[in-house]
Parts: C-alpha cells; structure tokens; sequence
C-alpha cells in the first residue's frame, strides 16, 4: 500500500474525483486513509473487492464494535447510529427491517405513481413559464421529501424541520461539530416523541403508525422507532435529491444523450442506472468496521479498523466496465454497486428508481430545451458530506413550460 491518504479525500473529493481515485486503483484496491483523523482506517477501491466487502459479515455496521474513544462519541453525538437498520448487523437487522420491509416491496411502492406523479406535476407547475431556477431546492430536493413524509404520516406545515434536521443529523458524528448534532438530535426527539403521542391515540394508514405498532408489539424500543424514522426520512430524500440533480447536470453536460432520452423515453431506467453508475447520490458506503483481523484485497485489516467503501470507485473501475468515464445511458449491462449489496442492499431502492423514472420523464416532457443557467465550472459540489455526492445548487434556465 502507499502513502495514508489525506482525509480530504473522503470529505472534499472535488469536482471530478473519478481520476484521482483511478490512479489510486490502478497501484492497489486498498489504501490506507486518515479518516477518522488518527485511526487505523483502509479505503477500498476496486469493484470486485468492494463487493465482496459489502457481503462480508466480518465488516461490522454496529456501533458497538467501534474502539472505545469513537463508539463513545457516536453514540453520544448522534441519533441516527444507534436503532435502526442501517447500523446493524444479524440478527438485529433482521429484527428491525421486518416492520418495515413490506412497505418498500415493488407492489406496495407501484400504487404510490399517481401521487408521485401528481406531486411532480405540483412542482413543475410553480417554475415560471420562461426564466431561471434552482432545479435542487425548486424539484430535486421538495420531491423525495414530500414523498416519504406523505408515506409515513407526516403533517405538511412540518415537512421544512426536516430539511435542517437531516442535514446535520447525517453528518459523520465522528467529525460533525458536537454541539450542532446533539441539538438536532433533541430536536428531532421531542417533535417525534409528541407525534408518536398523539398518532399512538389517533393511529392512521400511514408508516408512521404501523411503526408504532411494531415499538408497542415489542420489536422496537423508543429509541430504535425515533432512530429508524430518521433513517428513513434522511435515506429517502437526500438520495433520491441526489440522484435527480446529479443526473439531470450528466445530462445537460451530455446533450447527445439528453437528445437520445427525450426521442427514446423508454430508455429513462437505464439511463438512471448509468446516473447511479456514474455520479451515484452516495460516494462511499455507510460505516463499517472490521470485526477481526482480516485480509481484504490483500491487505492486513487489524481488527477495529474503520473500513471505507468507495462506491464512486466502484462505478468507474474498467476492469467491470467498459470505457467507464464515457456516460452512455444504453450502456448494458450495466449492474453496479449504487444501492449497496448484500444484507444491506437498500430497501429504499424501488422507491428510489421510481421517483427518478417519473422526475426524469417530467422534466424531459414539459421543458423543451431547458438548458444551465451559468457556466458549467460554476455549478459547484458539496464538500462538507463523507457520504453524499451532491451539489450546491443547480440553475437552470427555462426556455418553456408545457401544460400537464
């Protein structure tokens, strides 16, 4: 292995990471890296070794099996690395997913498009006929939200609490500044603690309610209900906001493929899965951690080390994909790494996809000719997230608006 690598790696990548971390690849599929600042701490690269990580039961998710001084600190800093699925390895994992795998199966999140698709419509109606916006806050980022807050029951005049709570709450607590996260943590607990009240005696045909029913059945505690609705509140809006404006920048900076998709609007799932591919709304995988000594690419991984998946590195290693910087939405076959692998393969992913599907057939159906609103180099990524691939914003400017 070389050099550790900086921590700015992980946090700062840059506009264009993708060769930085093809260099890194081609010498070794596993690195060294500062992150967190002090720990023993491996990025892993390639594809094949990626994968085969995102199986291994060795890597641990529990924040239990952190060393001391971390584990002590995530658990006190934040909510959301504690009680639900996401930090959890079997059989708690599997205690947890069960209330809530049923409502993220394909059938139950097929009868959500006519909602989905009306509420699409909603926003799309607000841009003016003619002029600039910001795609991000104005469509990328209203959507998702509306959505899983429409699923679990959550009251509308609410929904703008949970744009600044995600925000911070899903900052790395192992680096975020403490005082910010533990006030949103409280934030966040008193508003649920009184909704959860008032739901428990007014229950609805909502996720909320059926979560509730699941804490006072015995499958969750208070704290495992308070941290798996944030879980899902921030998994299932950030990436999807990710993944529309992502793509919809992909798009605009490939104008021969935008030209293909709006002649060819059937190939809009496989355009998302290239989206996924190429500039997925996650960089790198969530927290794990190595349960033993263990090898892993052929490097030495000492038990307790922190292990970073690298799903962007992923995505672009020609040794699974042909030509991987060319951004060809016919690519096929075109199988990645976006939502994970495993027992931890996102249970959000069909719900996911679908929002793309109808964000991305909209917009490509109601603004003929839409095009950036500034320079290309001025749209800019956020660099203060380990985990999302984001941006800033995204203006763009409105030639016309068609009617529904």
């Amino acid at each position: 292995m070389s050099d550790v690598l900086p921590s700015e790696f992980f946090t700062h990548p840059g506009p264009n990471p993708h060769a930085v971390t093809a260099d890194l690849r081609a010498k070794c599929p596993v690195h060294r890296i500062d992150v967190p600042p002090g720990a023993e701490a491996y990025a892993v690269l390639g594809n094949k070794v990626v994968e085969e990580a995102l199986g291994d039961s060795r890597l641990s998710k529990q924040v239990e099996n952190l060393p001391a001084p971390y584990r002590d600190k995530a658990v006190a800093n934040s909510l959301l690395v504690v009680g639900n699925l996401g930090f959890a390895d079997p059989p708690k994992h599997t205690r947890l997913k069960k209330p809530i795998s049923s409502a993220f199966l394909p059938s139950a999140v097929a009868r959500l498009r006519p909602r989905i698709q009306d509420i699409v419509d909603e926003l799309i109606d607000a841009f003016p006929q003619s002029g600039d916006i910001d795609l991000l806050t104005a469509f990328a980022l209203p959507l998702p939200l509306t959505v899983i807050c429409e699923y679990l029951g959550i009251p509308v005049e609410d929904r703008p609490l949970f744009l600044h709570w995600s925000y911070i709450l899903s900052q790395d607590p192992l680096q975020h500044a403490e005082a910010e996260l533990k006030a949103a943590s409280q934030e966040f607990t008193e508003y649920f603690t009184r909704l959860v009240a008032e739901r428990r005696g007014d229950p609805r045909n909502d996720l909320l309610s059926e979560l509730i029913r699941a804490r006072d059945a015995g499958m969750y505690s208070e704290k495992d209900l308070l941290s798996s609705l944030l879980l899902l509140i921030i998994a299932g809006h950030k990436t999807v906001a990710n993944m529309v404006a992502n793509g919809t920048l992909l798009l605009l900076r490939h104008p021969e493929q935008l030209g293909m998709l709006r002649t060819n609007p059937e190939l809009i799932p496989a355009a998302i899965e290239e989206i996924l591919r190429y500039e997925g709304s996650a960089a790198w995988a969530s927290l794990r951690v190595a349960a033993e000594d263990m090898q892993l690419g052929g490097a030495e991984i000492p038990k307790g080390s922190f292990v970073h998946l690298s799903l962007s590195g992923a995505g672009h290693d020609p040794e699974v994909y042909d030509d991987p910087e060319r951004f060809d939405i016919t690519r096929s076959p075109n199988r990645h790494l976006s939502f994970g692998h495993g027992t931890h393969f996102c249970i959000g992913a069909p719900l996911a996809r679908l929002q793309g599907e109808i964000a991305f057939s909209s917009l490509l159906r109601r603004l003929p000719g839409f095009e950036l609103a500034v320079p290309e180099e001025e749209v800019t990524w956020l660099a203060d997230s380990s985990l999302s691939r984001g941006l800033e914003s995204l203006p763009i400017r409105v030639r016309e608006r068609l009617t529904r």
